[in-house]
């Protein structure tokens, strides 16, 4: 039953939002309790995985996503983002600035985790929509493809630094062949699938315009830059540090707590107040409404986050990510075609790329070993699976739609679709790559 029952459950999440107009977050707690009630949950346990999921999701997620909407409003309003924005379109030429916002997605999202790069670099994005008079979706869709490959197939990144050590694979060959694989998927998700999207119309969050400014009241290009990458850079630091030098157990408990993604963007933001703020003459109490503002724009974000997050909690307490990949351990087919399917069964079943990662992983690590599949190669094939089709029940999607101001039609046709071509281009990159390695 769980097949029929987890359909039904994605159907009636879809209806009750694009047909009945329900809230995001009400739909996906209903769905929520009625699907564990279905899989048989006790009830008392199916109200406790709702308030884990929302705890643990909201926990990770919420300074950073607040701290990183001030940051963003800041940083558009004080006319660092224009500052930066000029200096793109003078390297890049205005024709050619979605290259540069693709390159900057890539670089930002090794070492960033997928949503301190989105928050960060979607204010960006949305000042040149506005200053340059192109479409957001068509724009940004390279940007969200580059950190999206990022996410699943570059370390540090959660699920494939994990699925390196469950499947003993070496992390420099990892990310060397994920560096590889990484550039053709993201020419195809990016640059080429755009071009279908050039007549989307989408309104972004207005609380990231801000009307041009005189040249002289711009913040000079040092504070802007050093604000805005300021997170990249202390984030790149904290993880390249420790591969160059051995740290006492004081110093790498230090460390920890200075890479924790909250804790960079806490900092980020303090630095900017001054640098953006107090440092061009604004009021703390100016910077602070500007800063009440952003809070009061994301959150609804927030709430189709946390109700993503009850949702995964449901499915993965019921046991479905279980049943899903024992049913897929029994097919017969190439091993890493065979990783790549079990993760993106998880992954459309429970939206989240992490979980479907690292489920899969003690699936098929066994069978790494018995068939001499290069652990490597599956840790891609299984991190490309992992990012197949986002849909209602990852955050991913509601973050992408609320920002984007999109309905729901808009959001599958634009983002799912890309992240299906980033999870298909990968599988079928890393299967050419395979066959050259064995050539």
């Amino acid at each position: 039953m769980t097949i029929p029952i987890l359909t039904a459950g994605i159907l009636l999440l879809v209806l009750l939002i694009a047909w009945a107009k329900v809230s995001p977050f009400l739909a996906m707690l209903a769905v929520s309790i009625l699907s564990g009630l279905a899989m048989g949950m006790p009830p008392d346990r199916v109200m406790s995985s709702v308030n884990k999921g929302i705890g643990d999701t909201l926990g990770s997620l919420i300074v950073v996503i607040l701290s990183g909407a001030m940051l963003g409003k800041l940083v558009a309003d004080s006319g660092a983002a224009q500052r930066i924005v000029g200096l793109l379109a003078r390297a890049f030429g205005a024709r050619n600035i979605q290259w540069a916002l693709m390159l900057t997605g890539f670089i930002v999202g090794i070492p960033l985790f997928y949503n301190v790069g989105f928050v960060l670099l979607v204010p960006f994005l949305f000042t040149m929509v506005y200053q340059l008079g192109v479409p957001a979706v068509y724009t940004g869709i390279p940007m969200l493809a580059a950190l999206s490959v990022t996410h699943g197939f570059l370390p540090p990144h959660p699920s494939p630094t994990a699925l390196v050590g469950q499947l003993n694979a070496d992390m420099g060959l990892t990310l060397l062949y994920g560096l590889i694989v990484s550039m053709p998927v993201i020419l195809l998700a990016g640059p080429l699938f755009s071009k279908t999207l050039r007549g989307m119309q989408s309104r972004p969050l207005a609380v990231f315009q801000s009307g041009p400014l005189p040249e002289e009241r711009l913040p000079g290009t040092w504070a802007s830059l050093s604000s805005a990458l300021l997170p990249v850079v202390l984030l790149a630091l904290t993880t390249l540090l420790p591969m160059f030098r051995a740290l006492p157990a004081e110093g790498s408990t230090l460390l920890r707590f200075f890479s924790d993604p909250s804790m960079v963007m806490l900092l980020s933001l303090a630095f900017a107040t001054f640098a953006l703020g107090i440092g061009t003459g604004m009021r703390m109490a100016d910077v602070m409404k500007r800063y009440e503002e952003a809070v009061r724009d994301v959150s609804v974000i927030l709430l189709a986050v946390a109700g993503a997050g009850a949702l995964k909690q449901v499915f993965l307490d019921s046991g479905v990510s279980v049943r899903l990949a024992s049913m897929a351990s029994g097919w017969s087919m190439h091993p890493l075609l065979l990783g790549w399917s079990v993760a993106a069964v998880i992954r459309v079943a429970m939206g989240s790329a992490t979980v479907a990662g690292l489920t899969t992983a003690g699936i098929v690590a066994p069978m790494v070993a018995g068939t001499q599949t290069d652990p490597n190669l599956m840790v891609l094939a299984v991190g490309a699976g992992s990012l197949m089709f986002s849909h209602v029940n990852d955050s991913g999607f509601w973050m992408y739609k609320e920002y984007f101001n999109l309905g729901i039609r808009d959001t599958i046709f634009s983002w799912s679709l890309m992240e299906t071509i980033v999870s298909v281009a990968g599988l079928l990159c890393v299967l050419v790559l395979e066959a050259v390695l064995k050539a």
